[in-house]
């Protein structure tokens, strides 16, 4: 496969701190978080942009990120907003070429 931190963390060759893992899509904390709470939702399929991305694995990922979202609302920690965000190219700022919101 490609060279792929993200699919490295789906094979479990690589730790992460897992939110979420259903059968199509994984959660995880992110490693350098921009704010607290900070996750990474990725299709365990890989698509290194959108034009790869398969629709029903986007859709599963943005699902996904809208149940953790609704979540962490519901939770007991201070949360006043939440941003979902995906960059899809390096002028977009996609530092890692495995779709993540």
């Amino acid at each position: 496969m490609t060279d792929c931190i993200f699919c490295a963390i789906v094979a479990g060759q690589s730790p992460a701190s897992v939110v979420l893992d259903e059968p199509d899509v994984l959660a995880f904390m992110d490693i350098r978080p921009f704010t607290p709470g900070h996750l990474l939702v990725i299709p365990k399929r890989h698509a290194s942009g959108l034009a790869q991305l398969d629709p029903d694995d986007g859709a599963k990922v943005f699902a996904a990120g809208q149940r953790i979202a609704t979540a962490m609302r519901a939770s007991d920690l201070p949360i006043e907003g939440v941003n979902m965000f995906l960059a899809d190219g390096v002028a977009a700022g996609q530092e890692v070429f495995h779709v993540h919101l």
